[in-house]
């Protein structure tokens, strides 16, 4: 984010600019601007966990009758496993061999 931030005419160039001429060395600025940006997105991201109530276990919107919710999901017979293992399927004779 930094280095695109120092590529265009934007805020974080005239933040690195002003650090460059308060004697910083050019890391010394860029590790400043990339600490800010770094603060900026934690600060977004504690404020957007605030906004979106999370359900049960987590996951936002869930509730107890949500499938997220359920220890024991229900279970469709398409689901389940074969009672055993497959049966052997003769394989069709390739074209090419013939």
């Amino acid at each position: 984010m930094a280095i695109v931030q120092l590529r265009r005419d934007t805020e974080g160039r005239a933040y690195y600019r002003r650090k460059l001429a308060a004697g910083k060395t050019p890391m010394e600025a860029l590790r400043a601007l990339k600490r800010r940006l770094s603060d900026i997105v934690y600060k977004r991201m504690v404020a957007d966990a605030k906004t979106v109530a999370t359900g049960p276990r987590g996951q936002a919107g869930a509730t107890l009758q949500s499938s997220a919710a359920d220890l024991n999901p229900p279970i469709d017979t398409s689901e389940k496993s074969l009672p055993g293992p497959a049966e052997h399927q003769p394989r069709t004779p390739s074209l090419a061999a013939s």
